[in-house]
């Protein structure tokens, strides 16, 4: 049973209204790439019809994935700021604003993470004080963290001078954090659910109630995990993000439950990230994803990437792919990276994305697009 029909007997018909989906990309050291790397890999995004790029806030260095970029520092690169305005690096925000405004002229808009697990876990100025536990557990790091997003949003951006929080036509959404408590397992995100809503109402205090800017979570690591009973119920959050990386989780009729939940809450779904992984490995989550496996053949990636868009566009879902990249793939690490150069699976991956928008859904998001 599609959505279409599974939600007609269960809510009234002006709730099943259709509009397509959509697809789009993370690139978490997108802050990084070049003025020419940027504008090449924009193009190429657009040339998939590709609507919307997921990025990171947290410093980067080096070559991440291969691909070469301009290191930048966090946001609070020494020590927790508290609302002092004088102690953050705004160098991200900055670089963002760049890209956010180059993305716009290829029909592309942000989704911007204003936080991540994974830089918590690695001792960032939060973890090393606070570790991964008394971070959502305490008062005193959640309001100096509520202070750090209060100030990105109200990051006045270079060129258009006006703060992010106004600019909805640049904005897809903001995220208070990417995975926020994924290592400490289902049972405890389960328990510190608020933290998500208070972080939710901080932020939506600031966009005001029709600021045409998203707020959502930043997903968990698989879809049940993803979609905790209490976020549906949390006014300051306007969409859900899923994380999957399972076949199971990309079952259509699966999808569809949440959805059916999803519309009876008026809460928008997004599939913001999943993956198909470059090795022979079981796909289910970063772990178990080891190129040390060996590759499996373009032809049964492709076969999996066209097979797992379907189903999760066929629930009605949008979806952000992790991760096309602005280079050849060089299968570093767990490797679900697709390189928009030079990858047999390149081909696929665009295919898929032009064809979640000549799906239907019961989510509108075009007044959230370009």
């Amino acid at each position: 049973m599609r959505f279409a029909t599974l939600l007609a007997c269960v809510l009234p018909l002006a709730q099943v209204a259709v509009a397509a989906p959509f697809a789009g990309s993370n690139l978490y050291y997108a802050a990084g790439l070049t003025a020419d790397g940027r504008t090449a890999y924009l193009k190429t995004l657009q040339s998939a019809g590709m609507k919307v790029l997921r990025v990171w806030l947290d410093g980067q260095s080096g070559s991440p994935k291969g691909t070469s970029i301009n290191a930048f520092p966090d946001l609070e690169p020494t020590k927790i700021c508290d609302g002092d305005t004088s102690c953050y690096n705004p160098t991200v925000l900055e670089r963002l604003d760049d890209f956010m405004v180059a993305a716009h002229s290829f029909g592309i808009k942000l989704l911007i993470s204003m936080h991540s697990f994974n830089a918590l876990a690695a001792g960032d100025v939060y973890g090393a004080i606070y570790g991964t536990g008394f971070f959502y557990e305490q008062a005193t790091p959640q309001a100096a963290f509520d202070k750090r997003l209060e100030y990105i949003l109200n990051h006045e951006h270079t060129t258009l001078g006006k703060p992010w929080k106004e600019l909805r036509d640049y904005i897809f959404a903001f995220e208070a954090e990417n995975e926020a408590m994924i290592g400490k397992g289902a049972d405890y995100i389960a328990a510190h659910t608020q933290w998500q809503c208070d972080r939710a109402q901080t932020i939506k205090n600031q966009l005001g109630s029709n600021s045409g800017i998203l707020v959502t979570t930043g997903g968990e690591s698989y879809l049940d995990e993803s979609m905790q009973t209490a976020w549906f119920g949390c006014d300051a959050l306007d969409m859900l993000a899923i994380h999957a990386y399972g076949p199971g989780d990309f079952d259509t009729a699966k999808l569809e439950g949440y959805v059916t939940k999803a519309v009876a809450a008026g809460k928008l779904l997004i599939m913001e990230e999943w993956g198909v992984c470059y090795a022979t490995s079981a796909n289910n989550g970063a772990a178990n994803c080891d190129p040390g496996d060996g590759a499996q053949s373009a032809s049964a990636r492709n076969a999996d990437i066209a097979q797992w868009s379907a189903q999760i566009v066929a629930a009605g879902l949008p979806w952000l792919y992790w991760q096309a990249i602005p280079n050849a793939d060089p299968h570093q690490g767990a490797d679900f990276e697709i390189g928009v150069t030079g990858d047999p699976s390149w081909t696929a991956l665009q295919a898929a994305a032009k064809a979640a928008s000549s799906a239907s859904s019961p989510f509108d998001f075009s007044k959230y697009l370009l």
